[in-house]
């Protein structure tokens, strides 16, 4: 099991725009984790990329990847301009492409500046809070599946109950989150970092007004899209509040929305996702 995430998001160069993934999250189920191939994706693009960040980045995955296999991240470089510069990553494995993604980088420049408040009533500390670890352990959860040591993400979600357990509640989450670990200096690595914690807990959101959860074994979850937006700067190795909600959930598939806060209420990111979310009958 790896130790620290920014060894996961490295990519190996094998020629021009043309990267491989070093390593994989360990998977019971053998599939590859989105998010791994979100951030991979992103920092196999950025290394294509000179003197500017990526402001945005819309994905599909189109096939399950299989964690034995590495990944193939073949670059296009669209377009270089003056302020902004777009690439498109396929993501293969066996000759076949399983996703997918558009980025957009932009270089630093002033302009308007404004943002939604944080929500500030009643979210504790994170450092009072229990990790999705802690509470799987405590819920006698011990199996593969629910060994969160994998991630390299210290997750820890406000309503403990919304995480494994199948209560209904209403289509919204927060959960405190930061990679393990110091990182380095580089932003890069921390907008990677950050596409990779994002896909961890958005599509639960959107099975929470039903009585089952994303760990059901009659559950078939699966990101279908992932939509990011980086607005400022932040390190992903600090706190960061994830505040997600549904707005609705129909033909087997869950929208869910997500807003990334600093602790000092800055938001950085954006997101939104459509998965799967189909039961699987008995």
């Amino acid at each position: 099991m790896l130790e620290k995430l920014s060894k996961l998001l490295d990519v190996e160069e094998l020629d021009r725009n043309l990267f491989r993934s070093r390593h994989h999250v360990e998977n019971y189920r053998k599939v590859l984790f989105g998010g791994q191939v979100l951030g991979q994706a992103l920092m196999a693009a950025s290394r294509t990329v000179e003197d500017r960040l990526p402001h945005s980045l819309h994905a599909y995955f189109l096939r399950p990847g299989s964690s034995e296999l590495p990944v193939i991240y073949d670059v296009d470089p669209i377009r270089d301009g003056g302020s902004f510069t777009t690439r498109r990553v396929v993501a293969k494995q066996k000759g076949r492409a399983i996703f997918n993604m558009s980025a957009s980088f932009q270089i630093q420049e002033p302009g308007f500046n404004h943002q939604a408040d944080m929500p500030t009533s009643g979210i504790p500390d994170p450092e009072t809070l229990k990790s999705t670890q802690q509470l799987a352990q405590e819920a006698g959860l011990v199996s593969p599946q629910h060994d969160q040591r994998r991630y390299m993400i210290d997750f820890r979600p406000v309503d403990p109950h919304s995480y494994f357990g199948a209560e209904v509640h209403e289509a919204r989450g927060m959960f405190w989150l930061r990679a393990e670990g110091e990182m380095s200096d580089n932003p890069l690595e921390h907008r990677s970092a950050l596409c990779y914690a994002s896909d961890l807990a958005l599509l639960g959101t959107s099975l929470q007004p039903h009585p089952i959860s994303l760990f059901d074994p009659h559950m078939m979850p699966a990101s279908l899209d992932h939509a990011m937006w980086f607005h400022r700067e932040f390190r992903a190795d600090d706190w960061l509040l994830y505040v997600t909600d549904s707005p609705s959930a129909s033909g087997a598939r869950g929208f869910c929305r997500g807003q990334i806060f600093t602790r000092e209420g800055v938001l950085v990111a954006s997101t939104s996702q459509e998965g799967l979310i189909r039961q699987i009958k008995s």
